[in-house]
């Protein structure tokens, strides 16, 4: 069973267009038995970019996150103590609470940014 972090564009691919995930990312997102968790940092970040006229995202992105099955992620003082340590990698810090997250609570970030795999955190394609 994965333990699995989406990060912010999976998840909006994973809710609006699953065909956009890569084979392998798709069906361990969507096997029965992966946990499969979305950050309360990317429902911040899509609501963001969303109110800028960034990006897209369903009208009630919390229930289409529960429909889908997968769980939320809170954030912790422990989670902003651990991103605030990392190294500078990476400039977004919704990605740097992101890694944060998924060193604490043992998970792979499901993710296509490049810049996520140079930190200590295991990595799926998407």
């Amino acid at each position: 069973m994965a333990r699995l972090l989406l990060d912010t564009h999976v998840l909006l691919w994973s809710l609006t267009e699953p065909q956009r995930l890569s084979k392998r990312a798709r069906e361990v997102v969507e096997d029965p038995r992966s946990e499969v968790f979305v950050s309360s940092v990317s429902s911040w970040e899509i609501v963001a970019k969303h109110a800028l006229g960034k990006l897209q995202a369903p009208e009630n992105l919390e229930a289409s996150i529960k429909k889908q099955g997968f769980t939320p992620l809170s954030l912790t003082f422990g989670h902003a103590e651990q991103a605030g340590a990392l190294p500078p990698h990476h400039g977004d810090p919704f990605d740097r609470m992101l890694v944060a997250q998924a060193q604490i609570e043992g998970l792979i970030v499901v993710t296509r940014d490049r810049h996520i795999s140079r930190y200590d955190v295991p990595t799926m394609a998407a």
